[in-house]
């Protein structure tokens, strides 16, 4: 069995080679070994590699499991370009290259479209996010027109052969070029494709099968979910024209910034201002939560950065079980203005204090940024 070239060889373009660049490799390269101009042995396998070659890199997911995984990854995509069968044809991506037109597109004009997806763009609070809401949307989409059902015509009308492409749903143009007679193959514009024209179009949407409307839902929004993520609602988009589905609906979310949390997935952090005496003695104090408030014991002798962990008041895990936890860390502020007093009385701690000492087994203040936010 022959070993298979590398596809950018074989078009003789780099690996980073853009969409224009490999058209053009494609087009000349085609040209000159086209087996009615090229008369070699080898000249119909050689542009069977070509079309083959470009098959799948102008295709950008066939491009990149060809980047993984070489052959192996494209090779039950790309079989079809063997001989010039799959809908593929002697011309096609030739026809493609110079005309923009492809006998397979026009081939597939009979399967049914699907309505067009929609975007809704939905702004939660924090606490929403974390819990989870049901909110309702409104938004403006195209329906199924209720008088014609989609079909474009008058009730009782049935539709009729278009007598442009007599019911193909395509129109053939010959074209001369140096490779001989080219036929492209387009979608008839009369029937876009269809075969069938309305001859006595819906007086509600005026043929077009879809009328504008106003569509409300309800959308549940998961506990757990993140700033930027999105909900598909399958079905819910823009009705499909001559009763085609319905498209998609995708609720981007938003969530609006807690002014005391900071969230890293399900982990949520708070920073704790305590001062000199807090960190030395100890205290009690009382932080944010998610749910509200709640006191923690900050221990004598706590250092600048040291961390308290509530366990379980983080978010809940969006594709998992139980929650995250909230992380205090402490952060020391060391005052910029003192009274006389105050000054008298950290004069007399620094005349009593030891040297400052790392204590054994703590982290350093880098170290404690880099767990956080490395």
């Amino acid at each position: 069995m022959a070993v298979k070239r590398d596809y950018y060889d074989v078009l003789g373009v780099a690996r980073d080679a853009d969409e224009e660049e490999i058209k053009r490799s494609f087009r000349r390269l085609a040209q000159r070994h086209h087996p009615d101009v090229d008369q070699s042995a080898d000249a119909e396998q050689r542009f069977k590699e070509l079309n083959e070659a470009y098959r799948v890199l102008s295709d950008g997911q066939r491009r990149s499991a060809y980047d993984m995984f070489g052959h192996a990854g494209v090779d039950g995509s790309a079989a079809s370009a063997e001989g010039y069968g799959g809908g593929f044809g002697p011309f096609g991506d030739i026809i493609d290259a110079f005309f923009g037109g492809s006998p397979a597109g026009a081939r597939r004009r009979n399967r049914v479209v699907a309505g067009s997806d929609l975007r809704y763009d939905m702004t939660i609070e924090f606490a929403e996010a974390v819990f989870g809401v049901t909110k309702p949307v409104e938004f403006p989409t195209l329906a199924t027109c209720p008088r014609c059902e989609g079909s474009g015509g008058e009730p009782g009308s049935e539709p009729e052969t278009c007598p442009d492409c007599n019911g193909s749903g395509e129109r053939r143009r010959v074209a001369q070029t140096i490779l001989g007679q080219m036929v492209n193959i387009v979608a008839c514009s009369r029937c876009r494709g269809e075969g069938r024209i309305v001859v006595n179009p819906c007086t509600e949407c005026g043929g077009d099968g879809l009328v504008r409307d106003e569509r409300s839902l309800e959308v549940t929004i998961p506990a757990g979910i993140d700033d930027g993520q999105r909900i598909a609602l399958e079905g819910q988009g823009e009705a499909g024209p001559r009763g085609g589905p319905n498209g998609d609906l995708y609720v981007q979310v938003k969530v609006r910034p807690h002014p005391d949390l900071m969230r890293r997935g399900a982990e949520l952090y708070h920073e704790l201002p305590i001062t000199f005496p807090q960190a030395a003695l100890g205290a009690t104090v009382v932080v944010p939560t998610v749910e509200g408030t709640e006191e923690i014991e900050i221990p004598p002798g706590a250092q600048h950065g040291h961390e308290i962990k509530l366990r379980g008041k983080g978010v809940p895990r969006l594709r998992g079980a139980g929650r995250g936890d909230l992380h205090v860390v402490l952060n020391v502020i060391v005052p910029t203005k003192l009274s006389k007093r105050q000054r008298e009385l950290l004069s007399e701690l620094g005349d009593v204090s030891a040297p400052a000492v790392m204590p054994k087994g703590s982290a350093s203040l880098l170290d404690r940024l880099r767990e956080l936010f490395g």
